[in-house]
């Protein structure tokens, strides 16, 4: 059998002690995440996030670290490796339309996320990681990713 993981990028962006969080229904069902996405066929991992979070929230995200590289395995067997970025947004562009998966835009502070009632609706158990390992201070240079053409 061959391993296919998929490629995937997430944002952590901090701002007044809150945290960027799209709303996305996943079978029907309200589900929370970082602004993250798959890198596509010929984009870098970092144009990846960009572009992400872009079309998620209408916000200009600007890269400055890397916060982990994860591997996480579905319940339904698939594996996902999660590049997270931390940076910060300017630029929000209020007419934009966003990606038709996301229903809504919030910022959460940590304490909101952590409650047991949000649990259920995080789309994976990274979502709470990268902002653990963020306010752990976790920071990589964004140069640790290498395009080799």
């Amino acid at each position: 059998m061959v391993w296919t993981p998929r490629l995937t990028v997430a944002a952590v962006v901090e701002r007044n002690n809150q945290f960027l969080i799209v709303e996305e229904a996943i079978n029907g069902i309200a589900t929370l995440n970082q602004p993250a996405g798959h890198v596509e066929d010929g984009e870098s991992i970092t144009d990846a996030v960009i572009r992400e979070v872009m079309e998620e929230t209408a916000w200009q995200f600007n890269p400055q670290s890397i916060i982990g590289i994860y591997r996480w395995v579905h319940e339904n067997g698939d594996t996902y490796i999660r590049v997270a970025f931390s940076g910060q947004v300017d630029n929000h562009n209020t007419n934009a339309i966003l990606d038709p998966d996301i229903d809504a835009v919030h910022w959460f502070g940590t304490d909101e996320l952590r409650q047991p009632s949000f649990q259920p609706r995080l789309r994976s158990p990274l979502v709470l990681k990268c902002i653990r390992d963020y306010q752990a201070g976790c920071r990589y240079p964004l140069e640790i990713l290498q395009d080799v053409i």
